[in-house]
């Protein structure tokens, strides 16, 4: 019997080729969610609102945002430097620096090219404008060592929000712990050891693969600002009020209860701190402790706190680097460490002025 041989289907007809062409450019709903979910959480939103004020300004100037020509960016990056912030202030150079980003990150996933120069330039511009009037920018002064001793003194201990409050700035600053890694610890992150508290940061900025990083916090020689210790009597007290799993911080209302959230039908979940609420908990120590300009610390100031001390006290930068999970030729670890250096190493001292 003679067997049938079956016809190689033609995929060289034009209607093939743009059929697959089509399926080549599609992305399925889960794909998408998939591709949106691998940007950092305070990244992606921030990126889909300066995308939102782009295309809505591109509809109101009849401009195309995508693809955007280079006179669109470098419009745009002129509009944005002359519109002031909710608060009346002109926006920070890095604001504007996010918005030329989020639109370049558009581009590249679509596939497309575009043109940035004239919008970096005119950026460059902006820089050198507030350079030449004394405008600086705005940073959160470092909480070094001397000054968290004083936020923790006004932390009482007795009551669940000074236990609380006490282990929130004594681990931003001995994790050299970004806001959002402090927000996303949980009371499975931490571990015991014979040397210290073991802290897995599961994600972190410069870890966006999330495959978690342990970072190891030794004992203090004061027991108010250990990290071990300190971390141990605030996990004590969740204990002592059946909490021994979830969220590590947690919000406390005025009445001094652990608050929850309601998580519908399966009944309350624990209320994870937010950034704003860690915020709120170093501001409001450092107006407690007197430090001048309270209203300027945030819970970078413990990140930065934290590296300054450590590079003052002598260590190498990439300890402080590996420690506070930035990359090693990070320029902000390297500001850190000038910090440090401009008057331990200064050339005028010692020379008999």
């Amino acid at each position: 019997m003679t067997e049938l041989v079956r016809p190689t289907p033609d995929t060289t007809t034009p209607a093939t080729i743009a059929a697959a062409h089509t399926a080549d450019r599609e992305l399925s709903e889960a794909a998408r969610a998939r591709v949106a979910g691998g940007l950092a959480d305070n990244t992606s939103r921030a990126y889909a609102r300066d995308w939102e004020i782009f295309t809505a300004w591109c509809a109101t100037h009849h401009r195309t945002p995508l693809p955007a020509s280079a006179e669109t960016l470098a419009e745009y990056v002129t509009h944005l430097a002359a519109t002031p912030t909710r608060r009346g202030t002109p926006p920070a150079p890095s604001t504007i620096e996010r918005a030329l980003a989020c639109v370049q990150s558009r581009h590249k996933k679509a596939g497309l090219t575009v043109n940035a120069e004239g919008g970096r330039l005119a950026l460059r511009a902006y820089r050198k404008e507030r350079a030449k009037a004394g405008t600086r920018t705005r940073k959160a002064p470092p909480a070094e060592l001397d000054l968290l001793r004083r936020m923790i003194d006004g932390c009482d201990p007795a009551t669940l929000a000074g236990l609380r409050d006490r282990a929130t700035l004594v681990l931003g600053f001995a994790l050299m712990g970004r806001r959002s890694e402090l927000a996303a610890l949980d009371l499975g992150d931490l571990a015991l050891t014979a040397d210290g508290l073991e802290v897995t940061i599961r994600q972190s900025k410069t870890n966006q693969d999330a495959r978690g990083e342990v970072v190891p916090l030794p004992y203090g020689s004061h027991p108010d600002t250990c990290p071990v210790r300190v971390v141990q009597a605030w996990s004590t007290a969740l204990a002592e009020h059946g909490i021994t799993a979830g969220p590590l911080l947690r919000g406390i209302d005025r009445h001094g209860r652990i608050t929850t959230a309601h998580a519908g039908a399966s009944g309350k979940a624990a209320a994870r701190m937010s950034g704003h609420g860690l915020n709120l908990i170093v501001r409001r120590a450092a107006t407690r402790a007197g430090l001048p300009n309270a209203e300027t610390y945030t819970a970078h100031s413990l990140r930065s706190g934290g590296a300054t001390t450590a590079a003052k006290n002598g260590a190498p930068v990439s300890a402080i680097a590996r420690h506070g999970r930035w990359s090693e030729k990070s320029p902000v670890v390297h500001g850190y460490i000038r910090s440090a250096d401009k008057w331990r190493d200064n050339p005028m001292r010692g020379i008999g002025l």
